[in-house]
């Protein structure tokens, strides 16, 4: 009996150019002393913290709106996992919270990397935006 599969995704995997420096960006590193942004808007977040780290948010009317930190990591490497909230989209906060926390990671002498799904078209053209190179494509199976 071969095994049963009931969801498939399938999308385009990048790795980021060299980010050099964060200048210019809006984005906050979040620490053990302020990861109390995180609680009300990101609480999954906020109580894995210790893995999620780097960790950089943007902040705009006292809330947490956009989010960008490590979904997986590896010894060589970080994957990034984004958010922004609905209300705040088309600001750029996207691109500028993935682009911290990639220099982060870099700085550390670490991979940064991004994945997507071939259906997520803002999340393609944040990477597009970002200049992403394409090494890849992930295929996730469950």
């Amino acid at each position: 009996m071969g095994h049963q599969f009931n969801n498939l995704w399938i999308g385009p995997a990048y790795v980021f150019p060299d980010v050099k420096d964060r200048a210019g960006t809006q984005a906050v590193e979040v620490t053990q002393e302020n990861k109390e942004l995180l609680k009300p808007y990101f609480p999954y977040t906020f109580e894995n913290f210790k893995y999620k780290q780097p960790c950089f948010v943007i902040v705009e009317d006292n809330i947490t709106v956009s989010i960008c930190c490590s979904a997986r990591k590896s010894t060589t490497a970080d994957e990034a996992s984004v958010f922004t909230h609905e209300d705040y989209r088309g600001k750029g906060y996207g691109l500028d919270v993935t682009s911290a926390w990639a220099a982060e990671v870099q700085k550390q002498g670490r991979i940064a990397l991004y994945s997507t799904s071939w259906d997520n078209f803002a999340s393609q053209s944040v990477a597009r935006k970002l200049r992403l190179f394409q090494y890849g494509t992930d295929i996730h199976m469950s």
